[in-house]
């Protein structure tokens, strides 16, 4: 329960006024399966910004790629979901040094102990208040901030007295130093000082003051963070490093820390299990690397995650479990290093490892490493009487200009998330410069939306011909979005990312509208031909879509003789029944109806004997396959003369060669439409190849 009134919204804009101040560039990633649009209205009034999802379909790598320090999954009604999202999420979360926060209803308190065993950090029971929510997401962030040791890298602010930090606002002739700093300088104790520039430059050494200079003029133009490191005069064999950054009104902000000595780990330790450096050790080490290395020589970071570990502790035991992943570590190092080069190896979290690869490094040396670990952990292992196989996956990022350890180690999770996501490829390398399938596909969601809202979705018509005679009879209404960063998205890329960002009823009604009424303004020259356009699993869900549709259709003035509706083989599975009667309805109404991409997957027979169908379309696999074996042949024969038997026409989709059609026709088929015609058209180009 939420208490929703005005009165307490007002409280608590009064109450929580300094920390939305704080934490207005704090990204917050939300998994909630019954109340994501309640959560990211009050974290988007709280100053978060939140990056939420309703389902979990790789929940681990969009996390990853959100760069939040708080996870919120919310278990509400949802507790198996809740509770296999945050197994998922918690390696990734703490190895990123991220809070995990989960919502449990009061009735599944009892699951509490899963919940903590699993990895989650934090949890909070319902009924609560808006309030107590968001102190929750404080307490996760401040969590979060003590474990990573960079809250300005964490919540995009440095408050007075927190830790050794700096602050400078361009065209001013001082900077402002936390008390922390101020003694570190020598300026006393009071509570934060003021220094000319020109006082701190001679603080530094000669090399340092350059690499200062260099960094503040590299945020100041590109906008992007950035380090620089100098000597500690106070100490031999120490030095410094300053994380810097541009805040959003313009002010440089720097967050300053102690490097030890060559030799030393410096923060953190060792991971008590394996021995090997522990998280903290491992990002105090990226740090170093990447405050000293300067822009031309790259660091490479490899997760490589054990899978199969819970799996192990549950069959046998927790002390084979253990003996199994410290010896998988030991496997891991004699790989990683056995020439004792400059790499480090740590434990992350669970069965998740770091290979921690210093300048100068390159992408194909972390490539080679990963195929090698992955090669290693496969081979069996040996625990008392036991012979245990495991298997394993890896992912490969590279630092780029402006990196710190936690950006860089985000995009390494993102890359091990997304070969966990691979049925195929046990290794993903994060190219340098690319951007993550992840990351493309949470812009996506979010630049479809927008879209949507400005009509930028267009529609192209690709022909459908006649195979006897050559004629074009009909087209296919294809959706098209010219995207400003990634050209040219066609229609399963578009439905696929509407999908997971649960706009497909609002795509698909947009692409229906626009298909129709461009069709029902077709010059004379289109005049005779048949128009397809598709319907998805959610539309035949939808409370009384036919009769929807069906007044669409009316409304646009398209004759509805000349309209097919293409529904796929997976929109079918939840309810046959249902969509017979959706159909039937459609059918009724003057409309033809087809099934769309038959052979893929789920096909029935089944479907060909209970809804009410005009056309069969064979999948673009099956049209393509058969100028291949024998047996391609026969299968696809086998599909054309079902149809006709059944008294329906079939169109073949994705023909590309004259030999394909030409052993097509052979067998019966009717309707064909792909490249071997045409591609999809505007409406003018579609004209121009009608006319002609």
């Amino acid at each position: 329960m939420y208490q929703d009134g005005k009165p307490q919204r007002r409280r608590l804009a009064s109450a929580c006024g300094s920390g939305k101040t704080r934490m207005m560039a704090a990204p917050l990633f939300i998994l909630s399966f019954r109340h994501r649009d309640e959560l990211t209205r009050i974290g988007e009034g709280a100053g978060w910004q939140p990056i939420a999802a309703r389902r979990a379909d790789h929940a681990e790598a969009r996390f990853v790629a959100s760069g939040a320090a708080v996870a919120v999954v919310d278990a509400r009604g949802a507790l198996e979901e809740g509770l296999e999202a945050t197994r998922a999420i918690a390696d990734a979360a703490e190895a990123n040094a991220a809070a995990l926060l989960v919502l449990v209803s009061r009735k599944d308190a009892a699951a509490l102990e899963a919940l903590h065993r699993f990895g989650a950090t934090h949890f909070l029971v319902s009924p609560f208040t808006e309030a107590q929510l968001i102190h929750a997401f404080k307490f996760a962030l401040r969590h979060a901030e003590r474990v990573g040791r960079s809250p300005s890298r964490r919540s995009g602010g440095e408050g007075k007295g927190e830790g050794a930090s700096w602050r400078w606002q361009p065209g001013s002739r001082t900077v402002e130093l936390s008390p922390a700093l101020a003694r570190k300088a020598g300026l006393g104790e009071t509570e934060g000082r003021r220094i000319s520039l020109m006082e701190l430059f001679r603080k530094l050494d000669p090399e340092g003051r350059r690499a200062a200079r260099g960094a503040v003029a590299r945020v100041m133009k590109t906008g992007e963070a950035t380090a620089f490191a100098h000597a500690d005069l106070e100490s031999d064999g120490v030095r410094m490093a300053h994380h810097v950054r541009a805040r959003p009104q313009g002010e440089i902000v720097g967050q300053a820390e102690t490097i030890a000595p060559d030799g030393s780990r410096g923060p953190g330790g060792r991971d008590s299990l394996t021995g090997l450096a522990d998280g903290r050790a491992a990002r105090a080490w990226l740090g170093r690397q990447l405050a000293s290395g300067g822009t031309g020589t790259p660091v490479v970071v490899l997760l490589l995650s054990v899978s199969r570990y819970d799996a192990i502790n549950a069959a046998f035991g927790r002390p084979v479990g253990d003996a199994v992943l410290q010896a998988a570590a030991r496997r891991i190092e004699r790989h990683a290093d056995p020439d004792g080069r400059r790499i480090l190896v740590a434990r992350m979290a669970g069965a998740e490892f770091a290979v921690l690869l210093s300048a100068p490094a390159t992408l194909d040396d972390g490539r080679f490493l990963a195929g090698e670990l992955v090669e290693a952990i496969g081979r069996p292992f040996m625990s008392g009487d036991h012979v245990i196989t495991l298997g394993s996956r890896a992912g490969v990022a590279v630092s780029q200009p402006g990196d710190d350890d936690a950006a860089l180690l985000r995009r390494a999770s993102v890359a091990l998330a997304e070969a966990k996501g691979s049925e195929s490829a046990p290794v993903r390398v994060l190219e340098e410069g690319a951007e993550s399938e992840t990351a493309r596909g949470e812009r996506l969601e979010v630049d479809l939306r927008r879209a949507l809202d400005r009509d930028e979705i267009q529609i192209r018509f690709q022909p459908q011909v006649a195979v006897a005679s050559g004629e074009i009879v009909g087209v296919e209404a294809l959706a098209r979005w010219n995207h400003p960063a990634y050209g040219e998205i066609g229609a399963s890329t578009l439905f696929s990312v509407a999908e997971r960002s649960d706009y497909i009823v609002q795509l698909s009604d947009h692409v229906q509208r626009r298909a129709i009424g461009a069709a029902a303004a077709w010059p004379d020259a289109l005049a005779h031909l048949r128009l397809a356009v598709n319907i998805t699993a959610a539309d035949i869900v939808r409370p009384g879509f036919a009769q929807i549709f069906l007044g669409l259709v009316e409304e646009s003035g398209f004759a509805p003789e000349r309209l097919t509706v293409e529904v796929t083989e997976s929109g079918l599975i939840e309810d046959l029944a249902g969509a017979a009667a959706l159909l039937a309805q459609l059918r009724g109404g003057g409309l033809r109806v087809a099934i769309d991409d038959f052979g893929t997957g789920y096909s029935s027979l089944a479907y060909l004997k209970a809804l009410p169908l005009d056309y069969l379309k064979i999948d673009k696999r099956l049209s393509q396959d058969i100028a291949g074996s024998t047996r391609d042949r026969i299968v696809v024969r086998s599909v054309i003369d079902m149809a006709r038997s059944l008294g329906l026409d079939v169109i073949a989709e994705g023909v590309e060669t004259e030999e394909q059609l030409a052993l097509l026709a052979a067998e019966g088929c009717t309707l064909y439409q792909g490249f071997l015609c045409a591609p999809p058209l505007d409406r003018e180009a579609l004209a121009t190849l009608i006319e002609s």
